[in-house]
């Protein structure tokens, strides 16, 4: 049994690091892709996930399953295939830590995952089956992507979605808007960052996009508000969560480090969806948030997710 499976891409992110004596800009191989940045955060949280995807039968795909299957992620469901190469982004660095993303992915292997390709029985054995929006960008990923929605709302796991945007691998804004809002309704637990608010729900306003997420299905929902901590709402109410202070080096994998953060105490904590309290929010944000503040300290995404006893220093 797992306690989060997730589908989505598993990519290599190419971080500036810096010149070479010639003054060429160097690039520094780290493994990457939302959804599997959550489950190497829950891994280190000590929870059992698998992963489920496609990269290519080259380099970069032997090293990235060899990431995950060290971090103890279940590769089951992750298939190699021979006929496109592993989805690249070359990702450069502003000078407060932000990010700027060139993708080589015209197709990448993740987007060539077909429905015919999903590792049922995992999904069928997870808890939790978490996805992001990168999947519904591209035919047969879109496919793939609801129809394993599908097979885990049979199953009776709990559905979770981050929605992800980067805007250079959309035909146009509307075309983002459609589709990253088309499995809203499904879903049971959903995070998204500020600056998605208006994108998936019309307002930037965070308490107001909260709302509108959860009056069309999602029964908890978080917006991650950088330094400033997160603002969760459910049934009973809202509530913003402070951040801990953090000397930032890289933001990659600060928002999947703060939801394998909020799955992990959402798991552990027992709560069925319906019984989740506001105060049982908080506390998987401000979880989240903890996760989140150490991962920033560090370069790369999944080599800077925090093992849980730092985790637990932090929170005190």
């Amino acid at each position: 049994m797992y306690d989060v499976t997730a589908l989505g891409e598993l990519l290599i992110d190419f971080t500036e690091a810096g010149v070479s004596e010639a003054g060429q800009a160097l690039f520094e191989r780290n493994p990457g892709g939302a959804p599997a940045n959550v489950l190497v955060a829950l891994e280190r949280l000590d929870h059992s996930t698998a992963f489920l995807g496609k990269v290519g039968d080259d380099m970069h795909g032997a090293f990235l399953r060899a990431t995950l299957e060290h971090e103890g992620v279940d590769c089951s469901g992750l298939i190699s295939d021979p006929e496109v190469f592993t989805t690249l982004a070359f990702v450069a660095l502003g000078s407060d830590g932000e990010r700027v993303f060139s993708f080589a992915r015209k197709p990448g292997a993740d987007i060539r995952i077909a429905p015919e390709d999903l590792a049922r029985n995992v999904i069928e054995s997870s808890r939790v089956l978490h996805v992001g929006s990168l999947s519904l960008t591209d035919e047969p990923a879109r496919s793939a992507t609801h129809e394993a929605l599908s097979c885990g709302r049979a199953a009776g796991c709990i559905l979770s979605y981050d929605p992800n945007y980067r805007a250079n691998l959309w035909p146009s804004v509307d075309a983002a808007i459609e589709q990253m809002r088309s499995v809203v309704p499904q879903m049971d637990l959903m995070k998204l960052s500020d600056e998605e608010c208006e994108l998936l729900t019309g307002t930037a306003d965070p308490e107001g996009a909260a709302e509108r997420i959860l009056a069309s299905g999602p029964k908890v929902v978080a917006v991650t508000l950088g330094s400033a901590g997160a603002y969760v709402r459910c049934a009973e109410g809202g509530r913003t969560v402070a951040g801990f202070p953090s000397e930032v080096v890289d933001t990659t994998g600060a928002g999947d480090s703060f939801w394998g953060g909020f799955l992990a105490a959402f798991i552990e904590s027992g709560r069925a969806l319906d019984e989740v309290s506001l105060d049982d929010a908080v506390a998987f944000a401000r979880f989240g948030n903890a996760v989140a503040a150490l991962c920033v300290r560090g370069r790369g995404g999944i080599p800077s997710m925090p093992a849980r006893g730092d985790v637990e220093a932090l929170l005190g």
